[in-house]
């Protein structure tokens, strides 16, 4: 695990098997509890370790809890299943998956509501969750190119506002469907969704259609 130190914090080192416990706990109480329930004091009952120790290290509940839910993230892996298209739906199961625990599910919907209304947890966010996942369509841009399935994108400005469209309409979508409409994100819909992003609406007219539920 990759430790994150809240901004500003100074003070002793910290310790990876405290920052390991503490987040681990933290998304224990969130499955037991609910953003709602959860505190320090229970994370830190349940971690084994003072209350202080995590004032230290975290402003307050909306910033460990981001942390927490952060590290299901990282799971996140861009698999080689042979093709861009098997590949993309590969990563939104994968997505789909991780957004259905309850974990992840509280927190994240918990956080985003609490960041309208603070800038500094809105940047959190994007610098803990969503920077963190684009390195995914990075890699597998870059993997498309050298299989020949896509042509290089010769400049850098035009490559990342391709990056930044690219990972807002998947997250954007899977993210929608799972926590908004709380439908399923199951192999078809992700091939139909896949099949739409790569080719357009034009490209899709003539592709699997998802069953209306």
């Amino acid at each position: 695990m990759q430790s994150r130190t809240p901004a500003g914090r100074t003070g002793r080192p910290r310790s990876a098997a405290a920052d390991t416990a503490i987040l681990a706990a933290t998304r224990e109480a969130l499955v037991e509890l609910g953003w709602s329930k959860l505190t320090l004091g229970d994370v830190a009952a349940r971690a084994g370790v003072a209350k202080t120790t995590l004032y230290r290290r975290w402003a307050g509940k909306n910033e460990l809890v981001v942390d927490a839910v952060a590290e299901l993230f990282d799971e996140l892996r861009l698999p080689d299943r042979g093709t861009l298209a098997a590949d993309i739906e590969g990563v939104v199961l994968q997505f789909a998956a991780i957004l259905a625990r309850p974990e992840a599910k509280s927190g994240l919907m918990a956080v985003v509501a609490e960041s309208t209304r603070d800038d500094a947890l809105r940047e959190r966010i994007r610098a803990s969750i969503v920077e963190r996942q684009k390195g995914l369509v990075l890699r597998g841009r870059a993997r498309a190119e050298v299989r020949g399935e896509l042509a290089p994108q010769t400049d850098p400005a035009e490559a990342a506002r391709t990056m930044d469209l690219i990972f807002d309409m998947v997250a954007g979508a899977v993210v929608h469907r799972t926590l908004v409409s709380a439908e399923p994100v199951d192999a078809e819909w992700a091939r139909f969704f896949t099949q739409v992003l790569l080719l357009g609406l034009t490209g899709a007219a003539d592709g699997p259609r998802v069953p209306q539920q």
